[in-house]
C-alpha cells in the first residue's frame, strides 16, 4: 500500500487550473522531494491530500483512505511553510497543547516533548517564550510538533527555511532518523542542495503538471558526457577522438581531465579503444552527472512561460499575466 497516491489529480479554481492531472505515488519509508516554483501547484496538492481544499478530478489517497479521512489524518504530522506560533507560549507549553489536539494521553506528552526538544537541538530552551526564539528555533519547533506523535507521515513544507547552514545539516540528520524508524517524509524545499542531499525520489511540478518524476540518480545522470584523464605526462589524443565524431574539451578547472560528448547511437568504447592503442593510461574515467538545481533549471527553463514564471526583464509581459 502507498501511502500517497495520486491518479490524474486535478484542481481548478474558476478558469485557473492549479493542477492538471498528476499522477505520483510515496511509498512507505521514502523521503520524497515535491519542487517546483511559486505558483506551480506544490501547496495545492499538499492541501488536497490533506484535506484542507478539494480535489476538482482524479483521485488521490493519503495512507490508504481518501485524501481528507480523519482516519489518516491522525496518522500524519504537517509543518506549514508559513506557520506562526503565539509568542506567549514555551516551547514546551505548545508542544503540549499540540499533544492534547493529537489526543496524547499526559504521562505520555510528559515523557515525548522533552525528547522531541533534544532531537531538534533546542531542549535546552524548551522552558523560554517563543517570541525570544530565532526564526530558525521556531523551525525546529514546527517539526517537533508535527512528529512528536510518532505518526506514520510527516509532511514538511520548506522545513530548513531561515535555518543556518549547521541547522541544516542537523534537520537532515533528524530526517535521516524518522526514516530509519520506518516513518515517511514528503518534503517541500526551494533549497535543492538540500533535497539532492537527504531525498529518495523527487517530482517537479511546473504550471500544474508533473514534468520529471524519478530518484535523485536517474535526474541527474547525464547519459553520454565523460570526464577522462590520463596518468601524468600522457597528452590525450583530441584530434584523433574528434575525428570518430565525438565533442571533446579540456576541463579549464580541473587541468588534465577531458569532457567527452557522445552523440546519438554512440557508446565510449572507440574512444578507449584509441588510448589503449597508444599505449595511455586512463586514470579517471567517470560518466557526468548534473546537480538537482542544474535538473530543475533546465526543465523550468524548458517549459512555456506562465503564472509560476516572472518574465525576464524587459521582455513583454503576456496579456493577463501574473507574477
Amino acid at each position: 500500500m502507498s501511502v500517497i497516491e495520486t491518479v490524474e489529480l486535478r484542481k481548478s479554481y474558476g478558469r485557473l487550473e492549479a493542477l492538471k492531472g498528476v499522477s505520483l505515488r510515496v511509498e512507505k519509508g521514502q523521503i520524497y522531494g515535491l519542487l517546483g516554483q511559486n505558483g506551480a501547484g506544490k501547496t495545492t496538492l499538499i492541501k488536497i491530500l490533506l484535506g484542507i481544499v478539494r480535489l476538482t478530478d482524479g483521485e488521490a489517497s493519503l495512507l490508504g483512505a481518501p485524501a481528507g479521512a480523519a482516519s489518516a489524518r491522525r496518522r500524519v504530522g504537517y509543518l506549514p511553510e508559513d506557520h506562526a506560533f503565539p509568542g506567549y507560549h514555551t516551547g514546551y507549553s505548545l508542544m503540549d497543547f499540540y499533544g492534547s489536539l493529537y489526543g496524547m494521553a499526559a504521562s505520555e506528552r510528559k515523557k515525548r516533548i522533552p525528547e522531541t526538544l533534544e532531537l531538534v537541538g533546542i531542549a535546552g530552551r524548551m522552558h523560554s517564550k517563543i517570541k525570544a526564539y530565532s526564526k530558525g528555533m521556531k523551525q525546529r519547533l514546527g517539526i517537533a510538533c508535527a512528529m512528536m506523535h510518532e505518526p506514520d507521515l510527516i509532511v514538511l513544507d520548506e522545513p530548513t527555511d531561515g535555518v543556518d547552514p549547521m541547522g541544516r545539516r542537523e534537520i537532515r540528520e533528524v530526517m535521516a532518523q524518522l526514516k530509519a524508524r520506518g516513518h515517511t517524509i514528503f518534503l517541500n524545499s526551494h533549497l535543492l542542495g538540500e533535497v539532492e542531499l537527504v531525498c529518495d525520489r523527487v517530482a517537479i511540478l511546473q504550471q500544474g503538471k508533473l514534468v520529471r518524476e524519478g530518484t535523485i540518480a536517474e535526474l541527474t545522470q547525464t547519459k553520454g558526457t565523460f570526464v577522462i584523464g590520463l596518468m601524468p605526462g600522457q597528452t590525450f589524443p583530441v584530434d584523433a577522438v574528434i575525428k570518430f565524431g565525438f565533442a571533446v574539451r579540456p576541463l579549464a578547472d580541473q587541468p588534465g581531465l577531458f569532457e567527452v560528448t557522445l552523440s546519438g547511437g554512440q557508446t565510449i568504447e572507440p574512444v578507449m579503444k584509441q588510448l589503449f592503442e597508444r599505449g595511455l593510461t586512463p586514470t579517471h574515467v567517470v560518466e557526468k552527472k548534473q546537480s538537482l538545481e542544474d535538473v530543475f533549471m533546465t526543465t523550468v527553463e524548458g517549459a512555456e512561460p506562465g503564472v509560476d514564471r516572472k518574465p525576464r526583464r524587459g521582455a513583454a509581459r503576456p496579456v493577463g499575466g501574473r507574477d
